[in-house]
């Protein structure tokens, strides 16, 4: 009987030929293994792992509670970094002329204390006087106000006639609560020594972070385990002080020139020197907290003007020039001096002063801009964070 001829290894229809099951099976695991990596190649990134939104929000929740409880703690340590960032471009350029680092810090502190002390010795006295005074004038006011107020009471008042008519019965007035406050002296006498110890220990850190401030971030990194971290906290601390130095810097000048423009066309208008240099120092503080600050000085200049002068359209001059001098400081000059590297959204500066005035009141109102550009700086330095920085713009 005759077989048919097996094939050899050699001939072409074995590949046609099916393999049996088990060596199908077999084989398959051989068929779909990958590759190995090439040399020198990079493994793929993990995915970061991501929490979940109720964690973020508690964490969220967390944070605020802290820097609100903790503001008797952070907020001199703020306002001595703050201080301290004003004072280090000077302390830099004393310290190209071969003057000791010490030196140069002790010296811009001095200078700033004897500057603030002569500042407040001339105006106490007229903030004195504009505080004893405000009783009365406000009473001396009130005629002029309801002058002002006449068209809108009379609308008021055609307004409620109408809605009487259409309800058919007559509008309940409101209730008025009386709240009575009892004056606690021993308030104000422990409350005193808790402010000056307050402003000497920002004296004091102040001092300390113009002096140490280097070294103690020279030994803060040199923890860091990695080079790459080291390198990368160094960009980011040296960026943060350079610029926010600059900022902060350019701000106060900028400010101050505000300051000195609103007193010196207050005393052209015939407001005496010292009440003038006392509504241009408020004006240059205020300036710290933008669109908020303004706005407060604003309705200040306008109680100020009612006050000071007799005529209507004069009384508006004081509010109508702190306007003017805001508007071509805040369109012109700041954004022409700093750039568009330092531009902050309108909407994120405002959402961030109602954040830090809410947690830590007037303060919190000047340092809301410095932190937000702090942030700012730090997001464009971290590889990934560059759309989060630009959200800001």
């Amino acid at each position: 009987m005759n077989q048919p001829p097996l094939p050899t290894p050699g001939d072409d229809d074995s590949a046609a030929m099916p393999a049996p099951p088990g060596l199908a099976i077999a084989a398959s695991p051989v068929l779909v293994e990958s590759a190995p990596p090439a040399a020198g190649a990079h493994p793929p990134p993990r995915p970061r792992p991501r929490a979940p939104s109720a964690l973020v929000i508690l964490a969220t929740l967390g944070v605020g509670f802290t820097l609100w409880a903790a503001q008797g703690l952070l907020l001199p340590v703020l306002l001595a970094m703050f201080f301290a960032l004003i004072g280090n471009p000077i302390i830099r350029l004393l310290q190209r002329a071969y003057v000791p680092r010490f030196v140069s810090a002790l010296l811009v502190l001095v200078l700033g204390l004897a500057g603030a002390v002569l500042l407040a010795q001339q105006l106490i006295v007229p903030a004195g006087e504009w505080i004893r005074q405000v009783p009365r004038e406000m009473r001396d006011l009130a005629p002029k106000l309801r002058d002002l107020a006449k068209p809108v009471q009379e609308a008021n008042k055609a307004a409620e006639n109408i809605a009487r008519a259409a309800g058919g019965e007559n509008i309940a007035k409101p209730v008025q609560v009386v709240r009575t406050e009892v004056n606690d002296p021993y308030r104000a006498l422990t409350a005193t020594p808790r402010m000056i110890a307050a402003v000497l220990a920002v004296v004091l850190l102040t001092f300390f972070f113009m002096v140490y401030g280097q070294s103690l971030q020279r030994n803060a990194i040199a923890l860091l385990p990695g080079r790459q971290q080291k390198k990368l906290t160094v960009d980011i601390l040296q960026s943060i002080e350079h610029e926010m130095s600059r900022y902060v810097l350019t701000i106060s000048i900028i400010n101050i020139l505000v300051g000195l423009a609103l007193a010196g066309a207050l005393f052209w208008l015939g407001v005496p020197g010292d009440e003038a240099l006392l509504w241009g120092t408020m004006a240059a503080i205020l300036n710290y907290a933008p669109y908020v600050g303004p706005l407060i000085g604003i309705m200040v200049m306008l109680l100020m003007g009612f006050v000071a002068f007799d005529d209507t359209w004069q009384s508006l001059l004081p509010a109508a020039i702190y306007l003017g001098l805001h508007t071509i400081e805040g369109q012109f000059v700041t954004p022409i001096v700093l750039g568009a590297r330092m531009a902050l959204s309108p909407l994120v500066l405002i959402l961030a002063l109602m954040v830090f005035g809410w947690l830590w009141g007037i303060v919190g109102l000047l340092l809301a801009v410095p932190l937000l550009v702090c942030f700012k700086i730090v997001l464009t330095k971290i590889e990934g964070m560059e759309g989060w920085a630009r959200l800001l713009e």
